[in-house]
């Protein structure tokens, strides 16, 4: 079975609003964030599930990509 392949259209749809998965890509891998709770609906530190996120986790994100590591891996990401 061949691993998804998001763009920024299907990667939006998955926002963590009105009951979606909250997917978030970072480095062109897509991370299911939905049962983090520091993501719930969608939203964490201002920052918005169904984006790619790179310059933010590596830019201002003071635990990096570290924590991603523990994140399930739904495909990936290209622009």
């Amino acid at each position: 079975m061949s691993e998804k392949v998001f763009n920024k259209t299907e990667l939006a749809k998955f926002n963590g609003q009105d009951g979606q998965s909250a997917y978030v890509a970072v480095a062109g891998v897509v991370y299911d964030v939905t049962g983090v709770e520091a993501w719930a609906g969608g939203k964490h530190h201002g920052n918005l599930a169904g984006q790619e996120l790179t310059s933010v986790i590596d830019g201002q994100s003071p635990h990096g990509r570290k924590v991603l590591k523990k994140l399930p891996v739904v495909g990936q990401y290209e622009d």
